[in-house]
């Protein structure tokens, strides 16, 4: 290649290519009363691995992000498919830890390891695919978003960026845990499903600037976004300062939450099916955070591979 490409860019060359491809988290299959939805994600040891993770975290992780694909559709899990190039130095310990964390972690969220292949690499190079079942009235994607639409998030947001920012320079956290192990949020996309009143939904992966990026793609709306209600994960802005903080939280990726627009009437709904933050609401173009009746751009940044020289 000629310069290198971003993955978003290279995923609209490649939907052209195969004839349209449809950019939400899962691809959706018919299955009669259900849809089948299927995922795939690859990671490698030098790109998506710290160096401070175990064998372990490594299998766990490989897990736990495709099955937040899952969540994103508001599907049930029906198992993990996981094809896994071991390189040179991978000793039976390092191979039995990796493959409990597999296990482990398809486990914890109610579903199991299928199958797949084994084959040797020069890297650790890890590839799961995720598959899950929803009911054609119940599956949620990312295109939906109106204007007047209610932001949701679960959970908070910034802990994996923290996380990292701690490991790097030797800060003792919690968030490092949010790091290494992240937990796709399966109950409360099935919940959030269930609640009708959802308009659209992915998984929080890249940053929520990115995200909001993505789903103002497929939407074709804005985002207005306030600054003061952001969740911001406990303990990082006295670990890294609230500008730090809102920043990992727009761009430093890796938390997996699900982030979502609802029906203004339909807020209750979904306040009992999980715990959520309202950060904003739709508008018709742009994507805007605001603070003390302030607003700026929020610029298009956040976790992506880049592709080529």
């Amino acid at each position: 290649m000629n310069g290198a490409i971003g993955e978003r860019d290279l995923i609209r060359r490649i939907s052209v290519i195969l004839g349209g491809l449809e950019n939400d988290d899962c691809a959706v299959i018919d299955a009669g009363e259900h849809y089948l939805v299927a995922s795939t994600d690859m990671l490698h040891q030098k790109t998506d691995f710290p160096d401070i993770m175990n064998p372990w975290q490594m299998g766990w992780m490989a897990v736990a992000v495709n099955l937040s694909d899952i969540a994103a559709m508001g599907a049930e899990p029906a198992g993990v498919l996981i094809a896994a190039g071991l390189p040179p130095e991978a000793d039976q310990y390092f191979i039995d830890e990796l493959f409990s964390g597999f296990g482990d972690c398809a486990a914890l969220y109610g579903t199991r390891i299928l199958g797949g292949d084994t084959d040797s690499h020069l890297e650790l190079t890890i590839t799961g695919t995720s598959l899950g079942f929803v009911e054609k009235e119940l599956i949620l994607r990312r295109r939906g978003a109106r204007a007047g639409d209610l932001l949701c998030t679960t959970g908070s947001l910034g802990a994996a960026g923290g996380g990292l920012w701690a490991w790097q320079n030797g800060a003792k956290s919690e968030l490092i845990t949010s790091l290494l192990e992240p937990e796709p949020r399966l109950k409360e996309g099935r919940a959030l499903a269930k609640s009708g009143s959802v308009t659209a939904m992915m998984d929080n992966s890249d940053g929520l600037a990115l995200s909001l990026s993505d789903l103002s793609e497929v939407s074709g709306v804005g985002f207005l976004v306030y600054q003061d209600k952001l969740p911001l994960a406990p303990g990082l802005v006295e670990m890294v300062g609230q500008e730090n903080a809102i920043d990992m939280a727009l761009s430093a990726g890796g938390d997996y939450e699900l982030v979502f627009t609802l029906r203004s009437s339909g807020l209750e709904a979904a306040r009992r099916a999980c715990d959520l933050t309202v950060i904003g609401e739709v508008v018709e173009e742009g994507i805007w955070m605001e603070r003390a009746g302030k607003r700026r751009q929020i610029e298009r940044l956040g976790y992506e591979h880049r592709i080529g020289l």
